[in-house]
């Protein structure tokens, strides 16, 4: 699967999106800010979310809950008003795929209307459906018609309604990645315990046409890790300029700083995971003879003599012409074809065949 130059398959570098969100907080020139930090930190593509507040939440529908609830318990004005400063003006979306050019990075948004899949097309390499929406298949649809890379999350889901969506998927793609996500945004701790990075192996079983991917919101690197350790390609995580400022992803997004972590840790690790082939690797030979053992006389013998198993003792080290211990049944028995010291190892040229 690719996006815009960046190949992503198991064998390739995995893909970091910094998803910006709201954390332009109203400000273009702090959109900006954002794709060049993030692109400095490491991140491959800058994406963002378009959105209007009148088609993507109902006032009246969130005031008859009464109360705030999980993360926006803590937003200040009611959830209308803050998706609406929240939202990305229309007029911003060229300037801002301009500067991810700049910053040799690519520009994706998630767009969250019909309408607004239409007007993104001509802009982003891919779509991303936030888990919000796998539920809502007919944007679903209609964005699968693109015939674009397509990146789903699947936070606050159940197997069946993933397996609906991916259905729907491969009617017409290929290749896609699918995510493992949380969707609760608190930043607490003990929300680790409900990431379940296990599912990718679920997803990796019984969807195997998918490319896994995680969508975190976690604190630390803890989760980012497991997930590429156990296949993921793609990781999203939101990308902030400063944890104290105001608005509803600040305090549970990445700075600079923990990034370029995450992208160092990251990359040590896809290092260190290497290839599925287990042998002996070059910077283990001189350890070969070092650690291993070889069959070695624990008495001098003469030439002729028959080798017993009180004879022998095996210790280290190993030189690439001794027997190996495995085989020291094989020589008990053998005469041996000239005089050896004690703790002499034995070669099979020592041996009369």
């Amino acid at each position: 699967m690719k996006i815009g130059k960046k190949i992503i398959s198991e064998n390739k570098p995995t893909v970091f999106i910094a998803d910006i969100a709201a954390n332009h907080d109203g400000n273009l020139n702090k959109a900006i800010d954002l794709i060049h930090s993030c692109a400095e930190a490491g991140a491959d593509v800058a994406k963002f979310q378009h959105f209007e507040a009148e088609t993507i939440v109902s006032d009246k529908g969130f005031r008859d809950l009464k109360n705030k609830k999980s993360h926006q318990a803590k937003w200040k004005k009611s959830i209308f008003e803050t998706y609406r400063e929240a939202s990305l003006p229309l007029e911003w979306t060229k300037t801002l795929k301009k500067e991810c050019d700049k910053a040799n990075i690519l520009f994706s948004t998630s767009p969250y209307s019909l309408d607004l899949v239409d007007y993104v097309d001509k802009y982003i390499s891919f779509y991303k459906i936030g888990s919000g929406d796998i539920t809502w298949h007919e944007i679903l649809e209609k964005i699968i018609k693109k015939n674009k890379p397509l990146v789903l999350a699947t936070g606050a889901s159940t197997i069946k309604e993933v397996s609906l969506a991916v259905k729907k998927i491969e009617k017409i793609k290929k290749e896609y990645v699918l995510m493992q996500c949380n969707t609760n945004y608190t930043n607490s701790k003990s929300n680790l315990k409900f990431i379940n990075l296990n599912v990718l192996k679920i997803y990796k079983k019984k969807f195997p046409k998918a490319i896994l991917g995680l969508s975190d919101h976690t604190q630390g690197h803890a989760t980012v890790l497991g997930a590429i350790a156990l296949g993921a390609r793609v990781i999203e995580k939101h990308y902030t300029l400063n944890n104290n400022l105001d608005g509803p992803d600040h305090a549970f997004s990445m700075n600079y700083d923990s990034w370029r972590d995450m992208i160092l840790y990251s990359r040590d690790l896809e290092e260190s995971l290497g290839k599925s082939k287990k042998k002996i690797e070059k910077n283990e030979f001189q350890t070969v003879i070092l650690q291993r053992r070889s069959i070695r006389l624990n008495e001098d013998l003469k030439k002729g003599s028959i080798l017993k198993r009180s004879n022998l003792i095996c210790l280290r080290p190993c030189p690439n012409d001794a027997i190996q211990p495995y085989d020291i049944k094989k020589i008990i028995g053998k005469k041996i074809n000239i005089n050896l010291s004690k703790h002499d190892y034995i070669k099979w040229k020592d041996l009369k065949k």
